[in-house]
């Protein structure tokens, strides 16, 4: 009984402890809410006194239309805040602060008036900036100063931002006083009080939903349903040539398009717009003009992305060994979070186009084909579900956009966490309930966003294709694996055309979470995937990228192996970045190595990624890299320099320095890359695409020169592997394909002349 006792009343203590918490959180928002209201009153006077002088901004009636009852608002809530603050500061677990709640609560009055006239509120002001350019540049530029940082430091806010302020304030206070009587014990002197307060507040606030609720019918779906979030996330829209990033909001009966805005006290979001899911297409009514779509350089993504990752690096530092320097962490977090954001905005490219049907449309830029589809398949779902929605007032807006920073699932940018980086290997085989051409491709994260990693071959006409094929993919602290099946369209004009693209149809997609847990296992994991009656079965097992990419002594001295790639073949979109079947680069690898009369006919016959895999192969199993270890340091050295004439004497001399058949062979691959990338526009590769492909399979030391760990358990995470070394790979490698021309001695040149055109 006594242990029983002692714990009650160390859980009593919790919870007043708790109230104290409660108080003080309250009292902060009191605080800028009464700054907001501060802005509010400081244009009031000067126009009022201006609405008696000969050159008045605004009338006395739009003055008193605009600011009805916020001089009101504001001494009730000073005087809480007044009384409120001396408590909190003297505290103990006895002191009450029930009777300031209770006679807060007594003059809600004040609120039924200003929630009566907020409507004609804002249409006055919408009339009056719209008639004078000095009231509209007022009324953007309210200021609001911050009550941490002292009045010196303020923030820009609207006058329809902070109108509504009052009116978000109805709908929280029943929420404080739930969250402060859960911390008053029924004993308290303060639990009657606080519950009067409640009592009065929810009848208060259910009699102004009852009265507004014929001006709130479209806040109904349906009758006696109410509207319910489906979906929202972060998405990059297009607007008139530029790139904005918004968080767009699925409801059951629309759409909404929002930014999120940081201001002081936290965050709220301004609606850009919105489309009734009964007047929403995919189509346009009339023809549009194709989507022109401004690229980032591939370059300056993944600049950004080494910043991110040394930036997470330091962040780690810091929160291990220096955990006192706060001001330090929450430097290098604002950092991260620019940067992260920066990539969200530049890296999406596959457009989303949605329409009105009074003609206005609009542009999203989505990461892959997979979420893409995700979201027009449920907005196509939830159409046939909705009625038609009447028009949403400006405070029906207003509200339901303040609404969607308690209701958001998504809360920050998609961005992959620091993994062990690995190698899968997969193995797919499915069936179709229809006849169809099929072909998979899969795609995995990096960096928060998914890309194409390979492709199957596509079965013609058949229900049950046995792909049977292996695929290396590359993961870059990868979350998930998603795959997609396809039905191949050979007939372009009855191609999908949505979007402005001519696009084969999706007929199914599924993904699966590359677990932790199942990396560390080496055997084969078996999986089946089914989605929309077709079932994909898969086989993972992962490798590490120790192993993965360390150069191993040729297996056969005498083989040979080189691979010919057609001009044709060179349009392939994502050639040398997309994986090829592994069974098929091994099938090459051995009837090179072996000298097989048939190796013409199988290249023939198998897809152009298992031929540009084997290429790469080649170069990855070398005993020694292309550029040698002996001459790699001074490469790296080399590219590092600011004088553009030292730098290109430094590295023409290190490349002459390199052995003969070294440099013949660098030189061939050479000219074939400049020539891949004659077709970018087609096959998506561009220089420092294939730079990043070939940079460090050409110049990656040995396993004594490398700088990935030996020991197979250490992990190697998502910084290390955008680590300097690999991004010094890639810019020498940038560098020779970028200049235009490489003298080399007359030998050299002959012995290239002489050789096969690729």
């Amino acid at each position: 009984m006594l242990l029983l006792f002692l714990q009650t009343e160390c859980d009593l203590e919790k919870g007043l402890e708790m109230r104290k918490w409660v108080l003080s959180g309250i009292l902060a928002s009191e605080e800028m809410y009464l700054s907001h209201l501060e802005a509010l009153l400081l244009p009031m006077k000067p126009l009022k006194a201006a609405a008696t002088t000969s050159q008045p901004v605004l009338t006395v009636a739009q003055i008193e239309a605009i600011f009805f009852k916020v001089p009101e608002l504001y001494e009730i809530h000073k005087e809480f805040y007044d009384g409120l603050l001396p408590r909190v500061q003297q505290w103990s677990h006895h002191q009450r602060v029930g009777d300031l709640f209770q006679k807060m609560a007594s003059q809600l009055g004040v609120y039924r008036a200003f929630v009566d006239n907020y409507e004609l509120a804002v249409e006055t002001a919408e009339k009056c900036c719209q008639a004078n350019t000095q009231f509209a540049e007022i009324s953007e530029n309210l200021k609001v100063r911050s009550p941490k940082d002292g009045k010196d430091t303020t923030a820009k806010n609207s006058l329809e931002a902070l109108l509504y302020k009052p009116v978000d304030r109805v709908t929280r206070s029943t929420l404080v006083l739930h969250d402060l009587l859960k911390h008053t014990p029924t004993s308290h002197p303060d639990h009657p009080l606080l519950q009067d307060a409640l009592r009065i507040s929810q009848n208060f606030l259910s009699s102004i939903n009852e009265e507004s609720a014929p001006r709130r019918q479209s806040m109904m779906v349906k009758k006696g349903e109410s509207r319910q979030l489906l979906k929202d996330g972060f998405m990059v829209e297009l607007v008139e040539g530029a790139r904005k990033l918004r968080h767009v909001f699925l409801f059951s009966d629309l759409l909404l398009c929002a930014k999120l805005k940081k201001q002081i006290g936290g965050q709220q979001y301004d609606s850009k717009f919105y489309i009734p899911l009964t007047e929403l297409t995919f189509q346009s009514p009339e023809e549009t003009e194709p989507l022109t779509i401004p690229q980032v350089p591939d370059e300056e993504l993944d600049a950004i992305k080494v910043k991110i990752s040394h930036l997470r690096s330091e962040l780690q530092r810091e929160k291990v060994g220096q955990q006192e320097k706060t001001d330090v962490i929450d430097r290098l977090r604002k950092k991260l979070s620019e940067q992260e954001s920066l990539l969200l905005l530049m890296s999406p490219s596959m457009p989303l186009r949605l329409y009105h049907k009074n003609g206005k449309s609009y542009a999203f830029l989505m990461s892959s084909d997979y979420e893409r589809a995700e979201w027009r398949e449920i907005l196509k779902e939830q159409q046939k579900k909705c009625i038609k929605t009447p028009s949403l007032s400006s405070m029906e807006l207003q509200m339901l956009t303040s609404s969607c920073i308690k209701l958001q699932t998504v809360h920050h940018i998609p961005l992959s966490i620091n993994r062990e980086d690995t190698t899968s290997v997969l193995f797919v085989l499915g069936t179709c309930p229809l006849l169809a051409d099929l072909y998979c491709t899969l795609e995995v994260d990096s960096f928060g966003f998914f890309s194409n990693k390979a492709k199957t071959r596509v079965y013609r006409y058949t229900t049950e294709p046995k792909w049977n094929e292996e695929f290396e993919i590359e993961l870059e602290g990868s979350q998930t694996l998603r795959l997609l099946c396809y039905e191949k369209c050979y007939n372009k004009t009855k191609q999908n055309k949505e979007d402005g693209e001519s696009t084969d149809r999706i007929m199914g997609k599924g993904q699966i979470l590359l677990d932790p847990q199942i990396m560390q296992v080496k055997d084969w994991q078996r999986t089946v995937i089914p989605m929309n009656g077709i079932e994909v079965k898969l086989s993972v097992k992962f490798t590490s990228r120790e192993f993965s990419l360390k150069r191993m002594p040729s297996r056969k001295p005498m083989g040979v192996f080189g691979v010919k790639i057609s001009t044709k073949r060179m349009e392939e979109v994502g050639i040398y970045r997309v994986s090829g079947v592994a069974t098929d680069i091994q099938a090459l690898k051995m009837a090179f190595d072996t000298n097989n009369k048939d190796v013409s006919v199988m290249m023939s016959e198998m897809d152009v990624n298992a031929i540009a895999g084997t290429l790469k192969l080649y170069f990855r199993e070398l005993p020694e890299p292309l550029f040698t270890d002996d001459l790699y340091p001074n490469f790296a050295g080399g590219i590092t320099l600011t004088d553009s004439v030292a730098k290109e004497s430094c590295m023409l001399n290190l490349l002459l320095s390199l052995p003969e058949p070294n440099l013949v062979t660098f030189l061939f691959l050479l000219d074939h890359l400049k020539r891949v990338a004659e077709t970018e526009s087609i096959n998506k590769m561009s220089l420092h695409n294939l730079a990043t492909v070939f940079g460090p399979t050409l110049l990656r030391p040995s396993e004594k020169d490398s700088k990935i760990p030996a020991n197979p358990t250490q992990p190697i995470s998502m910084g290390d592997s955008w680590s300097q070394e690999v991004m010094s790979q890639v810019q020498v490698l940038s560098y020779f394909l970028q200049l235009e021309t490489i003298p080399t001695p007359d030998s050299k040149r002959q012995s290239i002349l002489f050789s096969t055109e690729v």
